[in-house]
């Protein structure tokens, strides 16, 4: 850090227990600034203080943090519900900063006899005309699928779509779910339990559970189990029996976003991130790490002046990671521009602070484009390079661009003459032409298949 830490936090940072919960961070005046969440609180709080130059934002937060504490908690799952808990009551400000209001997530159940779980992002909250019985989060970085499926095991909520379900079916038989045959669902769907009976069971326990009262939901399943055993009603017993069970052991490894925990060290590392030292990619190559290197490739399709979408594909020196390609609707741009259009995508991409940076953005378009993508990391203060892919002149070949040189060969790049960093990007691009064009061709795809899809969908 480029700025002295004091006695009181460091001594903190040395005591933070290695157990998943969350950390908080106090201003002198005693406002929670920040929280977090984390698999391990003593990595976590260490990764801000030890370590190269941290992004713009979080490195102004640190100057101000007069005081840690935390909170640990049995599993990652309950460190997301408490985060949320704290976030939702004390908006704290660097947390509000630094959120993209419509990519946060919350669950939400709906006011129905037999309520329904579901997941809905920010926007999407906003936009739904639909009253809900209730509604947590926000949850940042969430992985809303497997919380999802850690909520159903634990508490066999229904996804039947009951309500509907027997206005036109009235009560016949209906053939049991996929989760009933799993032993994850009360009956909803084979009409075995009441809307009184489920919204005890069932709703009442994951309202406690998400409002972060864990303890008091095990105590309600105890006592019930005990009434059931002693009522000789020893598969209701068993029930509660395994949900105790399940409660007390939450296998959540897979719930937080991959990354999420780590893009402070993420950003650090990256391409130019630390202005100490250039980034070099021969330095990955000697260290034989060249699979760590992350290219993120960017298109934008639109039909005339409608559809407009970008997309963002992911890469490492070797193979697509189609599980981190993104999609975006442009919201913002009026008319045909794909400069304005690729503006947006970029911004958006920059909002998600737990995605790791790239070490090189690959633009599918010319001089224009690439400057206007340095123009924002400039804004931002943030150093990765920028690389453009256009088809020449005739469409027969691939020129390259470089930030404010216009099409260069790579071989007579005037970058080829200037700093370590530039020369190490234009080597590391000539050396690597077949892969770039690979991704600049997979962003294009990737680009025209959502169009398409949102086209048959109107």
């Amino acid at each position: 850090m480029n700025f002295p830490i004091s006695r009181k936090i460091l001594d903190c940072i040395k005591i933070v227990p290695d157990l998943a919960g969350i950390y908080l961070y106090y201003h002198a005046n005693g406002e929670l600034i920040y929280v977090g969440k984390a698999t391990s609180l003593k990595n976590r709080v260490r990764s801000y203080f030890i370590g190269k130059k941290t992004i713009r934002p979080i490195e102004q937060m640190l100057h101000e943090i007069a005081d840690i504490k935390w909170k640990t908690t049995d599993s990652v799952l309950e460190a997301v519900i408490l985060e949320a808990v704290y976030i939702k009551k004390f908006q704290p400000k660097y947390n509000v900063l630094g959120k993209d209001n419509k990519s946060w997530n919350y669950i939400t159940i709906s006011n129905d006899a037999y309520p329904l779980v579901g997941t809905l992002r920010q926007h999407e909250l906003h936009q739904n005309k639909k009253e809900f019985r209730a509604v947590f989060g926000p949850y940042p970085g969430l992985n809303t699928r497997e919380v999802m499926k850690i909520l159903r095991r634990l508490f066999y909520f229904s996804t039947c779509q009951k309500n509907s379900l027997f206005k036109t079916q009235k009560l016949k038989a209906i053939k049991p779910c996929f989760y009933y045959q799993l032993g994850q669902c009360l009956g909803v769907c084979t009409n075995e339990i009441s809307a009184r009976e489920y919204n005890k069971k069932v709703i009442r326990p994951l309202v406690l559970f998400l409002d972060g009262k864990k303890q008091s939901v095990i105590r309600t399943f105890e006592r019930a189990m005990k009434q059931a055993s002693t009522s000789q009603e020893y598969e209701e017993a068993g029930r509660l029996r395994n949900q105790l069970r399940a409660l007390n052991a939450i296998q959540d490894v897979a719930l937080i976003n991959k990354d999420f925990f780590s893009f402070d060290m993420a950003t650090s590392t990256s391409l130019g991130t630390s202005q100490d030292k250039p980034f070099n990619f021969f330095d990955l190559e000697q260290k034989n790490e060249t699979k760590n290197i992350r290219i993120e490739g960017y298109d934008i399709s639109n039909l005339g002046t409608t559809g407009k979408v970008g997309s963002m594909v992911v890469f490492n020196s070797r193979e697509p990671l189609k599980s981190q390609y993104r999609k975006f609707k442009i919201r913002t741009v009026v008319g045909q521009s794909d400069v304005d259009c690729l503006d947006e995508v970029i911004r958006r991409r920059l909002h998600h602070t737990e995605w790791p940076y790239p070490n090189i953005f690959l633009i599918d378009g010319g001089a224009p484009q690439v400057n206007r993508v340095v123009k924002i990391l400039q804004e931002l203060k943030i150093a990765i390079p920028v690389v453009g892919i256009a088809k020449g002149p005739e469409r027969k070949r691939n020129d390259f661009y470089f930030p404010s040189t216009g099409s260069t060969s790579l071989t007579t790049s005037p970058l080829g003459t200037s700093g370590n960093k530039e020369r190490a990007v234009v080597q590391w691009v000539s050396q690597n032409q077949a892969l770039l064009i690979s991704v600049r061709d997979e962003a294009h795809r990737f680009a025209i298949t959502f169009q398409r899809s949102l086209r048959k969908l109107k």
